[in-house]
């Protein structure tokens, strides 16, 4: 299985949503790979925001050496599933996907706990470290609930 989230910058939710499903993916021995992107490529080659990497290392969880890159219609080759953290950015993965956008591999990440209730992840880049809090609780909860749904179709 291979498994990339996506955000817009890359460097709040998709690198928390990589670290997290990496680490619950090397405790259920899945041998999948999970990568993060951002659509709008503004913190290319960046680490993760500082509080994004504070609340994964609470979390045990190391995202430091994780680096930003934009997301490009050719990740619709790569991978299985793309996961967005929100509306816009699906959006934006359709508009730079054109021609080899394939609707199947794409859903909102919460669609897993939450289906066709339309559920984001919100941004928490403006605001204070609580709201990273709150982010890392729903994409946790998000991926136990891939591990949950697709572990047992992994070969």
């Amino acid at each position: 299985m291979t498994i990339l989230m996506v955000c817009l910058g890359n460097i709040c939710r998709s690198p928390l949503a990589e670290g997290i499903l990496k680490e619950k993916c090397k405790k259920a021995g899945l041998n999948w790979k999970i990568e993060s992107a951002g659509t709008n490529g503004f913190h290319n080659g960046e680490a993760p925001h500082y509080l994004s990497q504070k609340i994964a290392r609470i979390n045990n969880i190391d995202i430091s050496n994780q680096q930003s890159r934009k997301f490009v219609k050719q990740d619709f080759d790569r991978f299985d599933k793309i996961y967005a953290m929100a509306e816009d950015v699906i959006d934006e993965i359709k508009q730079i996907g054109k021609d080899r956008y394939i609707s199947t591999k794409v859903n909102l990440l919460m669609d897993e706990v939450y289906p066709n209730q339309n559920k984001e992840v919100p941004d928490p880049y403006y605001g204070a470290e609580d709201g990273y809090h709150s982010v890392y609780k729903m994409i946790e909860i998000a991926c136990d609930a891939i591990i949950k749904n697709y572990a047992n179709l992994s070969t």
